[in-house]
């Protein structure tokens, strides 16, 4: 008789090692002969050869009846041989996975629960197919971050995983630690550990926590100076400008990462919130759905994804601090970041004096306006 046959695979190997671990945990049998019966065989190996042999040990595992007639669970565990690649597309590796399918066709019994995880499988082969067809396959992929809104996807997760440790964000606390720790979920996991034992007592994540205990990505130090441009505060852009300089990363890319990209998201806000000042700024969902209405005359301009949607996450960062700019201040904006851009390529002028230069008349613009008005 065939026994119970489970697969957690996806190409979020956190979330796959954490799933397939808490799978294996309650699907064990308890008792105090468990240790003895359950199989645990370790599927991470370096050349067709070992997986030949992790196969033929999950075999034996299968083939071998538990303590005293009692159930017991074979894990392969993070299989790294059953996709199609140089160790798994090998003939000997090959034929310790057919030997293994082999084997889980004829039946293992009702008393044996089979279990594998792998990051990558080939779902083009009998193997995959097998177990979709005759097992319950649990399937966890790292979100896309080529696709549309995955910060949106990120930040969910987040938010899920604090509120299990009894953590809260601020706003805009998670926005930059989705920026810092991307979408790997251990990743994720290691970060938020350690922001929960920083905190202590104090369950709610702020900005300037996430500042000093997550480690500053790049995809992170762009978000940070688009943010700190935003809010006018000189000192932090300029500051995150030196620190990636001395790292060795270029002017020119810093400006046509983060620069330029938020000088435009707020001239484009600003010019938005001019024709349409009801546009909602509380949420993400609803501004970009509030964008994605509008007339196409209106959104023709504005940067698209690759399926035709308006690319809205810059946007709606920027539309919350858009209203400390004009229109005119806006326009000023874009031509000194063109001047600064054409400085970088076409002239000697030292690169970290052009980047403060325009960063601090980008930042001291709205600042002007501010002072005019009190």
């Amino acid at each position: 008789m065939p026994g119970a046959v489970h697969a957690v695979i996806g190409t979020d190997e956190g979330r796959v090692s954490e799933e397939a671990m808490a799978l294996f945990n309650d699907l064990k049998p308890e008792g105090e002969a468990a240790e003895f019966t359950n199989d645990v065989i370790e599927g991470v190996v370096a050349n067709s050869e070992e997986a030949y042999q992790a196969c033929i040990r999950t075999i034996e595992g299968l083939q071998t009846i538990g303590f005293f007639g009692a159930d017991k669970i074979v894990w392969l565990k993070g299989a790294n041989f059953l996709a199609d690649d140089q160790t798994g597309g090998a003939e000997r590796a090959k034929q310790g996975v057919e030997d293994l399918l082999d084997v889980l066709k004829a039946g293992t019994g009702d008393e044996v629960t089979f279990l594998v995880s792998a990051s990558a499988i080939d779902k083009r082969r009998g193997f995959y197919k097998w177990l979709q067809k005759n097992g319950e396959v649990a399937a966890f992929d790292k979100i896309d971050v080529s696709k549309d809104r995955w910060e949106e996807e990120v930040a969910l997760m987040v938010t899920t995983r604090a509120k299990k440790l009894g953590l809260a964000f601020d706003h805009e606390a998670l926005d930059l630690f989705v920026q810092m720790a991307g979408e790997e979920t251990r990743q994720i996991g290691n970060e938020l550990e350690k922001l929960n034992l920083y905190q202590g007592d104090r369950r709610t994540v702020e900005l300037e926590d996430v500042r000093l205990m997550v480690p500053l990505s790049r995809k992170g130090v762009v978000f940070e100076i688009s943010r700190a441009i935003e809010r006018r505060d000189t000192v932090r852009a300029i500051e995150l400008v030196d620190a990636q300089l001395e790292k060795g990363e270029s002017a020119i890319g810093l400006m046509r990462a983060a620069i330029i990209p938020t000088v435009r998201n707020l001239f484009m806000v600003r010019i938005l919130l001019d024709a349409h000042p009801k546009l909602p700024l509380h949420n993400g969902g609803a501004f970009t759905g509030a964008l994605n209405r509008l007339p196409d005359g209106d959104k023709a301009w504005l940067p698209q994804t690759k399926s035709g949607s308006i690319n809205a996450w810059g946007l709606f960062f920027a539309a919350k601090k858009a209203g400390q700019f004009t229109t005119a201040e806006m326009r000023h904006a874009l031509e000194a970041a063109l001047n600064a851009d054409k400085s970088l390529v076409t002239t000697q002028l030292d690169h970290r004096m052009v980047l403060h230069r325009l960063v601090a008349e980008l930042t001291m613009t709205g600042k002007k306006k501010q002072k005019k008005s009190a």
